[in-house]
Order: C-alpha cells, then sequence, then structure tokens
C-alpha cells in the first residue's frame, strides 16, 4: 500500500471556492434535536449521513463554536429528523439565532427511547445514542447510534442544492 503524503509548498482549496463547490452537492435538510440533563436544544443540517447497518450508525457534523453545542456534547443522545417539504419555514427557524423555546413551539414533538424531540411529520427520524465524538477543523464528527425510528412515507422529503431549498416529489410507477 502506498500512502501519498501532502508537502508545505502544496496548494490548498480557496475557503469560498470550496464553499461554492459545496453548494453545488445537493442533501436532504435536517433538524437534529436533543433534551436531556444540559436541557433541550435543536439546529438545522445538511451534514448528515449514513455510516453503516451494522450498528445503524448515522454521522452529524456540529460547528464547536455553536451555541448548542455543549448541549449536545452533554447530553450524548439525539435525533436526526429529516425534514419533509412542509418544514422549509420551521428549516429556517432551527437555522437562525431564534430562541431555542420558540423554536420548538413552532411544530408538534414527541419522543421515543432516547428523549430526544422527535418532529411530527418529519419524513424519518433517527432516535440515536452518540457513540464517538471525532474532531476535524471547526467541526466535531458525531457518529450516533440509532436505537429507535419513526418513518413517514406520507411525505416528501426538502433538499438543500445552490443555497436554496427544493421539494422532493416521490414518483411511483
Amino acid at each position: 500500500m502506498q500512502t501519498t503524503m501532502l508537502h508545505a509548498d502544496t496548494p490548498s482549496v480557496d475557503k469560498q471556492d470550496f464553499r461554492d463547490a459545496m453548494s453545488r452537492l445537493g442533501s436532504a435538510v435536517n433538524i437534529i434535536t436533543t433534551e436531556g440533563p444540559a436541557g433541550r436544544a435543536g439546529f438545522t443540517a445538511s451534514a448528515v449521513c449514513s455510516v453503516t447497518d451494522s450498528p445503524p450508525t448515522l454521522l452529524v457534523c456540529l460547528n464547536r463554536s455553536a451555541s448548542v453545542y455543549p448541549i449536545f456534547k452533554e447530553n450524548q443522545v439525539l435525533c436526526v429528523n429529516t425534514l419533509a417539504d412542509s418544514h422549509e419555514s420551521l428549516s429556517n427557524l432551527f437555522g437562525g439565532k431564534t430562541p431555542m423555546a420558540q423554536r420548538f413551539e413552532a411544530a408538534e414533538w414527541s419522543q421515543l427511547a432516547t428523549g430526544s424531540p422527535i418532529l411530527s411529520g418529519a419524513v424519518a427520524s433517527f432516535d440515536c445514542k452518540i457513540t464517538q465524538i471525532t474532531t476535524v477543523g471547526t467541526h466535531d464528527i458525531l457518529f450516533c447510534e440509532a436505537i429507535a425510528l419513526l418513518r413517514n412515507d406520507q411525505s416528501h422529503g426538502l433538499a438543500y442544492f445552490d443555497r436554496r431549498y427544493h421539494p422532493l416529489m416521490c414518483h411511483t410507477a
């Protein structure tokens, strides 16, 4: 096996160029929630993906400078609520500076195994315990084992692409 090492004179990608290129990578929109000893919190995220199905694990990227970061780190549980196309305004609410109580008042919530808020009407909700945290640059990657889930086959998803929301419509043959 050969390993390629970067040298000090290797050019790096410009931060804005990277962000602009990443805006062309479409992704599902999620509201990540937690509730526990540190309190209740939630934020909007598109940096979520499947890792493995044995054990069922997702990853969630969270900026360490985010106001919600210490709450998630202490609670060690979270729910990945994948948004339906009707949740665009809720996504904006959880992605901004709105006080936490007002964010949660804007929707209906329930709970599964961990006590983290489960969004009513979400396309899918993955109730998870955080099993590992890895630091990369400004963010922590939270590896989250799903211990319960809900699926809603009646709703269509919401994607984020080119810095805009796009409803996802499922067409059956």
